[in-house]
């Protein structure tokens, strides 16, 4: 398994251990007020497992949602861009897809999970896992990335089973329109799927509220579409 750099700081949000990928993973469990529901993966963006996206989790539970966080980093998070970037390049896309595949089996085999498919939401790098991980495990049934980064080639869609729904910036200069273009064209060429991906007046991690990117009204519009949207697909 590939050593991701050390970091220091606050660690990793935490609550649950299971096995993935040959080794015992670590993550963050968040079940609704009714105890069950259907079962939704929250993929970290390249900082790692933290405060944050343990709130997305949370927030997913209060919508009905049984939500795992898997944390990727194995208990690092970052707090610099040179450091995150360190910790993106040092997980290779396979091994992640391999983790969050072991991920949805823990999700699934779970009694509080209603579902016998999976959502999948992301951020950033996690929002690129989204898109692998859909392309590569057709139990993933709702797709989510929010300004998903694909690292290199487009995976292969031929296997998806999800649709997508994607939420992107228009003033997020990492991700030009050319390329969300091109990812709509090659997933429907591959699959016969057609992404939903939406536009907003806003630049990159706009959903992040605890940085200063953050956008709130293009937040809440996203969070708007995209809580209906897994509902509908997972029951």
């Amino acid at each position: 398994m590939t050593e991701l750099p050390k970091s220091t700081g606050e660690p990793a949000h935490q609550n649950v251990t299971f096995p993935s990928g040959g080794t015992t993973a670590h993550g963050y469990l968040a079940l609704p007020p009714a105890g069950s529901g259907p079962g939704v993966i929250v993929i970290q963006e390249w900082w790692g497992l933290t405060d944050h996206i343990a709130d997305v989790a949370d927030r997913l539970a209060a919508e009905g949602f049984v939500a795992l966080a898997p944390d990727l980093y194995g208990g690092n998070v970052a707090h610099e861009d040179a450091e995150a970037l360190r910790m993106m390049q040092a997980l290779p896309v396979g091994r992640g897809v391999e983790l969050l595949s072991g991920a949805v089996d823990h999700l699934l085999s779970l009694p509080e999970v209603t579902s016998e498919t999976v959502g999948a939401v992301g951020f950033c790098m996690g929002g690129g896992f989204v898109l692998y991980l859909a392309a590569a495990d057709p139990r993933v049934s709702a797709a989510v990335p929010f300004y998903g980064v694909i690292q290199g080639e487009l995976p292969d869609f031929s296997g998806l089973r999800a649709e997508i729904l994607g939420h992107y910036g228009e003033l997020d200069e990492s991700i030009p329109a050319e390329h969300l273009d091109a990812l709509r064209e090659t997933v429907r060429e591959q699959s016969g799927i057609t992404p939903d991906l939406r536009m907003y007046p806003a630049g990159h991690a706009f959903f992040n509220d605890g940085r200063p990117v953050h956008d709130p009204e293009s937040a809440a519009l996203a969070w708007q579409r995209t809580v209906p949207f897994l509902h509908e697909r997972l029951g």
